[in-house]
């Protein structure tokens, strides 16, 4: 594991000017697709993936199991996180995505979103969250987010994506 520095920049917290949004609307289809491909990490499989969650929530709504926070500066989505409660299991959640607009990263957008997703959790009873990511290089800014935020890395599944790809498991306890 390596060690993470903090994440403080020179770029201004544009807190203040975020607007949260919970509930999914059609729109956010293209949104989702489009930060998720901007973001220089997802394949295109996985992108489908997070549009899936989506289209889910919009047939069947919270019975969909699936959460979502978006996170706008002037009425234009920057980023997104997708969560929900793991299936068999006594409050734990799992937070599946965490998006933010390439463009805008480390400008705090990440740090409004997981605290607040947190907080939603946290008002639904859960009691841990757990994310999982790659090991592989373009992941470790994500990792050293996690760690920066308070997530432990939990386990590693070696070569479990691919071989070369181990998945990383974090949690943390709310």
């Amino acid at each position: 594991m390596r060690s993470c520095g903090n994440s403080k920049n020179n770029q201004t917290d544009i807190g203040p000017e975020i607007v949260l949004r919970d509930t999914p609307i059609e729109m956010d289809r293209e949104t989702i697709r489009s930060l998720a491909r901007g973001s220089g990490v997802f394949r295109e499989d996985e992108v489908a993936i997070a549009v899936e969650l989506l289209d889910e929530w919009l047939v069947k709504g919270h019975a969909s199991g699936y959460h979502f926070l978006f996170s706008e500066i002037s009425g234009r989505v920057n980023g997104f996180t997708i969560y929900g409660p793991v299936p068999f299991t006594k409050n734990r959640y799992d937070l599946y995505w965490i998006v933010v607009d390439k463009a805008l990263q480390g400008r705090k957008i990440g740090t409004i979103l997981i605290r607040e997703t947190e907080a939603k959790i946290r008002g639904m009873g859960g009691e841990r969250i757990y994310i999982e990511t790659s090991s592989t290089a373009p992941y470790e800014p994500t990792r050293c987010f996690y760690r920066n935020k308070g997530y432990k890395e939990d386990a590693v599944l070696k070569d479990f994506y691919r071989d070369g790809d181990s998945k990383v498991i974090f949690v943390k306890v709310l």
